[in-house]
């Protein structure tokens, strides 16, 4: 049906939210409300979204994430198909908190482990949750000790833009492969906390100019957002792509090709999970959009 729509023949990747539920509560969380929701994918409904994926659009690679897909009891079952049967490439987006038991169970089948961090010590818990700065740390570490390469994201806020360097460095003493910075956008929990938010574009600038002076011994990749004049708005041609980079799947089913749509209903696509099927369901507002490349800040 994409391609149909769109002439778009190959999607590398998938980005599944598995489920809203989560057992933080981030201050900068774009879900919002939605965290309240019991919206999710059972094990099959996921499995057959990515057998979809990749027999129609050629998908590679596989991106689980929630809400906190570690409360998500049938993720082993979607992890270990996902690789052993599809295979893909196998990474999960997660808060690090007391998933050691099941972290263990899946480490064969996991090629990384991506544990977000908003700061150093009591800046990240007083973002996401008391504690979980140290629980963090601790995944990261055994995701090492158990052979699988590990990355973290941060969204850069008003709070944490001045310890995006000094977490890069412990980071790499956990050997963390690589750093991904986000723009917050003010839509679900950030919404109700403006605070957070960088009002100084030259903030970025500057944050840019440390980076690249930094010397950092693992990567950084940076949202293109995070720069004085943010990011342009990339659309598609008139002729059409044949090939993106992602697609995201949100636990209603709703896909969208763009980060920019985080936390909008505007989804010219939907996967029916009972007739594991992709139609198209367009609005007066859809558009294809297309965010423009990251830049990345790769130091050996």
């Amino acid at each position: 049906m994409i391609e149909e729509v769109t002439g778009i023949r190959k999607i590398r990747m998938l980005y599944l939210q598995l489920l809203y539920r989560c057992n933080f509560a981030c201050l900068h969380c774009f879900h919002g409300e939605r965290l309240q929701y019991a919206d999710i994918f059972t094990a099959d409904e996921a499995i057959s979204l990515l057998g979809l994926m990749r027999d129609q659009y050629a998908t590679e690679a596989v991106t689980l994430l929630g809400g906190e897909p570690f409360v998500h009891r049938e993720l082993p079952q979607v992890v270990r198909h996902a690789k052993e049967e599809l295979g893909q490439r196998v990474e999960i987006c997660t808060n690090g908190y007391r998933i050691e038991r099941r972290l263990a169970e899946i480490a064969p089948h996991l090629d990384l482990l991506r544990v977000s961090l908003e700061g150093v010590g009591s800046t990240n818990d007083g973002i996401r949750r008391h504690g979980s700065y140290q629980h963090a740390l601790g995944s990261l570490s055994l995701a090492r000790d158990l052979g699988v390469a590990t990355g973290a994201t941060m969204t850069v806020t008003s709070r944490n833009i001045d310890e995006v360097l000094p977490l890069a460095r412990i980071l790499a003493q956990l050997g963390v492969e690589q750093l991904k910075l986000h723009h917050l956008r003010p839509v679900g929990n950030a919404a109700d906390h403006p605070e957070l938010l960088v009002t100084d574009p030259a903030s970025y600038r500057r944050l840019r100019e440390e980076l690249d002076a930094g010397e950092l011994p693992l990567e950084v990749i940076v949202d293109e957002d995070l720069s004085e004049h943010g990011a342009r708005e990339v659309c598609a041609p008139s002729g059409g792509l044949r090939e993106i980079d992602r697609i995201e799947a949100d636990p209603r089913g709703a896909l969208t090709m763009s980060c920019k749509a985080v936390g909008k209903d505007s989804h010219a696509f939907w996967f029916e999970k009972t007739k594991g099927r992709i139609v198209h369901r367009p609005s007066a507002t859809d558009e294809l959009t297309l965010s423009v490349p990251d830049v990345v800040y790769a130091r050996v």
